[in-house]
C-alpha cells in the first residue's frame, strides 16, 4: 500500500529518513520546513495536496535544541523555544489536518517529553485550546517580568518543559477532536544525540524504536496513548 508520510524536525536529534524507490518517480523530496514560517507550512500543505490529495502520516518532531541553549532562561530564548516547539508545531498539524482526514487509515504521532508543568494542563476533562495557550502566554509573562520561582513553574529546564508540556495538552485536545485518527505521543527517553553531547542512555536506532511502532500500527490499534520510554509504561491521554 503507498502511503503519504510526513516527518518534521527530521534532520536532528533522533529523526532520520531515508527514501528509496524500485521506480522512478515514487520517492519525493519536499520542500524545507520552517514551522516558523506560514508561507513555508502552506507551501508543504498545498504540496501534498497537488501531488497526492491525501495525508496518512504525520510524525512530528519538536525542533532540538542544544543543552546550553535550554539551560538559558531568558525572555527572547523562551519565546523563541515556545514559538517552535509549541506553536510552530500546532501551525503544522493545523495545516495538515484535513489531508489527513482524507485518509482510510490516518496517523498522527507526537514525540513528547513527560512533562506536566502546571496542573491545569493535566485537567484532561477541562483542556481547551484557549486553555493552552493561556498558560503560555502566562509563563511568558512572568518570564518576562522574573517570577518563574514565585508563580510555581520549574526552576530547572523551565522553557523546554513548558513548552512539551504545552505540547502534551495540545495531543490530548486533538486526540478528543479528530476520533478518526489514530492519535498518539511518546516520550523515547534519553537518547544519545547531538543535544544533550551523546551523554544519553539509548542510541537513536533504540530512541526511533517506538515511534516508527506507533505510525506503523496496524488499523484498529490504540488511539489516545502516550507511551514513556522512561518508565515503560503507557498512559491515557483522553
Amino acid at each position: 500500500m503507498f502511503r503519504v508520510v510526513v516527518v518534521t524536525g527530521a534532520n536532528k536529534g533522533i529523526g532520520v529518513v531515508v527514501v528509496t524507490g524500485a521506480n522512478k518517480g515514487i520517492g519525493y523530496m519536499f520542500p524545507s520546513l520552517d514551522v516558523m514560517d506560514p508561507a513555508s507550512v502552506a507551501s508543504l500543505a498545498d504540496f501534498i495536496k497537488k501531488q497526492f490529495g491525501k495525508l496518512d502520516l504525520l510524525v512530528v518532531g519538536s525542533k532540538a535544541k542544544m543543552l546550553k541553549e535550554i539551560l538559558k532562561e531568558g525572555y527572547e530564548q523562551s519565546e523563541a523555544c515556545l514559538g517552535t516547539n509549541y506553536y510552530g508545531v500546532k501551525h503544522v498539524t493545523k495545516a495538515l489536518l484535513p489531508l489527513l482526514q482524507k485518509s482510510n487509515s490516518a496517523r498522527l504521532v507526537n514525540l513528547m517529553s513527560h512533562e506536566r508543568a502546571k496542573e491545569e494542563l493535566g485537567d484532561v476533562n477541562g483542556l481547551t485550546e484557549e486553555k493552552v495557550d493561556e498558560v503560555v502566554k502566562g509563563f511568558l509573562k512572568d518570564v518576562k517580568e522574573g517570577l518563574q520561582e514565585s508563580k510555581g513553574w520549574p526552576i530547572n529546564f523551565s522553557i523546554y518543559m513548558v513548552s512539551k508540556a504545552a505540547l502534551n495538552a495540545y495531543t490530548r485536545i486533538l486526540t478528543k477532536t479528530y476520533p478518526n485518527i489514530a492519535i498518539n505521543a511518546v516520550c523515547p527517553g534519553s537518547v544519545k544525540t547531538y543535544i544533550n553531547y551523546n551523554c544519553g542512555i539509548a542510541t537513536v536506532k533504540k530512541g526511533a524504536k517506538s515511534p516508527v511502532m506507533l505510525a506503523l500500527m496496524p488499523d484498529g490499534g490504540p488511539s489516545g496513548i502516550f507511551y514513556s520510554c522512561i518508565n515503560r509504561k503507557n498512559v491515557v491521554l483522553i
